[in-house]
C-alpha cells in the first residue's frame, strides 16, 4: 500500500506543479534601444569631449532600406592619407542600438585611401553618425537618417 501512495503522491505533485507553471504570465522582453543621450554618451567616449565638424566625411548608406538586416554602408573621408596628413580612424554610430558604437576602423598613411565598407543591421528607422579623426586631432562627422520599412531583429512572423 506504501508504495500505491508514494506514486499517487508523486502523481498529485506534478499534476500541481504543472498547475501552477500553467499560471505563470510569459512575459516578453522586447530589445532595448539607446536614447540620444547614450548616442551623445558614446561620440563623448571616443572624442574624449573634442569639438566635432561638420564635412570632409561622406556617409554613403541608403535612406530607404526595405529590409533592416543587412545594410550597405560605406564611409569616405577626405584626405590625402601622407604621412603628415591621414585619418587615423573611423567610427560609426547608430541612434538605437543597445551599444550605439557599433564599429570601430584604425587606418593610417599606408591605408592607401581613407574608406570603410560594411553592412549592418537595423531594426528601425533612425540616425546613423560616422566619426573621422585626423592625424592633426580634429574630428569630422556626417549623418544620415535611414527609413527602414521592413525591421531587422525582429521576431514576429508574418
Amino acid at each position: 500500500m506504501q508504495h500505491k501512495n508514494s506514486t499517487r503522491r508523486q502523481f498529485l505533485g506534478l499534476a500541481g506543479g504543472a498547475a501552477v507553471l500553467g499560471a505563470v504570465p510569459i512575459v516578453t522582453i522586447s530589445p532595448a534601444e539607446a536614447t540620444p543621450a547614450e548616442l551623445a554618451s558614446a561620440i563623448r567616449s571616443v572624442t574624449n569631449g573634442a569639438q566635432v565638424h561638420t564635412g570632409k566625411v561622406k556617409l554613403d548608406v541608403p535612406p530607404l532600406v526595405e529590409n533592416g538586416n543587412t545594410v550597405p554602408l560605406t564611409v569616405n573621408v577626405a584626405s590625402p592619407m601622407a604621412p603628415e596628413d591621414h585619418v587615423r580612424s573611423i567610427h560609426i554610430f547608430n541612434e538605437k542600438n543597445p551599444q550605439p558604437n557599433i564599429g570601430n576602423f584604425h587606418l593610417g598613411p599606408h591605408s592607401g585611401r581613407a574608406q570603410v565598407s560594411t553592412r549592418i543591421r537595423l531594426a528601425d528607422s533612425q540616425k546613423i553618425v560616422a566619426i573621422a579623426r585626423l592625424s592633426d586631432g580634429s574630428f569630422w562627422s556626417a549623418s544620415v537618417d535611414v527609413v527602414v520599412t521592413l525591421a531587422a531583429c525582429t521576431d514576429e512572423v508574418i
